[in-house]
């Protein structure tokens, strides 16, 4: 059981797609996972999820009150576009957000009618399948620039004192090329060796916080960064979790360590 004063924040695997809420066998131990979660902390009141699946010229944050899902995904079964997940929207607590944003001296934007994406609703019907939860999204930045995305992070510090959770949805690997390659080892120890250095600068307690921050802000000069992450709209979600966590001076706990469509991933907790 974990205990902690402050609402936890999570960079979690949202897995290829639906393939978790298949039952996909590639998927079942992040499936387990998921499923398991959240008897480890406290029910947090509110939750703001950044997914790796919306980007936006400036942060923006979606304020429906009762939110549809966006089926952004193609060539699954037609069951995956019936989902429904009828979790609460919270238009004060977009605001709220928007209000932390701009006093960090970044413009946001409130936006209406978009639908949760998949990066949200998937992991979410594991997570929390009651949709008992109100939840905001917020996007990432188009230009994809780490220390940004870190900042961004920064300004939802405050909410964690209010029970309010931080969930950055991605993948710590995500080249789809060499998942539908199949299995090949030198792709494999090329993976290995980012996870390892991942793993390494989230969870090491001998690094600084300060150490942590210049390892992700130079992230690229990472061990085959560019091989795990030809685009690294995966990735940026820590970094937003990171931004979100780093006040509290600790070093994250790496909860998900477990191959993935062939390739190992991580996740984090703080």
């Amino acid at each position: 059981m974990f205990m902690n004063a402050l609402a936890p924040v999570l960079y979690l695997p949202h897995g290829g797609g639906p393939m978790p809420l298949l039952n996909d066998q590639s998927h079942l131990s992040l499936i387990h996972f998921l499923k398991k979660l959240a008897a480890g902390y406290q029910q947090p009141t509110a939750i703001v999820i950044i997914s790796a699946h919306w980007e936006t010229t400036v942060p923006s944050i979606y304020t429906d009150p009762n939110p549809a899902l966006l089926f952004d995904y193609y060539g699954f079964p037609p069951e995956t576009y019936s989902y429904t997940y009828p979790a609460q929207g919270h238009p004060e607590l977009a605001q709220q957000v928007s209000k932390l944003v701009n006093a960090a001296g970044m413009d946001c934007k409130l936006v209406h009618g978009r639908g949760f994406d998949h990066g949200m609703f998937v992991p979410m019907m594991l997570l929390y399948p009651q949709a008992n939860i109100p939840c905001i999204q917020l996007s990432l930045i188009q230009g994809l620039d780490a220390r940004q995305h870190i900042k961004l992070g920064q300004c939802l510090a405050p909410l964690r004192e209010r029970n309010i959770a931080i969930i950055g949805s991605g993948m710590s690997f995500h080249n789809l090329q060499a998942i539908f390659a199949g299995e090949n080892a030198q792709y494999r120890q090329a993976s290995d060796q980012f996870d390892q250095w991942l793993v390494n600068t989230m969870s090491n307690p001998h690094l600084t916080v300060a150490q942590q921050q210049q390892e992700l802000e130079q992230w690229q000069s990472a061990p085959h960064a560019r091989f795990c992450h030809p685009r690294e709209e995966h990735l940026l979600p820590l970094h937003v979790c990171f931004g979100a966590a780093m006040a509290a001076g600790l070093p994250a706990q790496t909860i998900f360590n477990e191959p993935l469509m062939g390739h190992k991933v991580a996740g984090f907790r703080w």
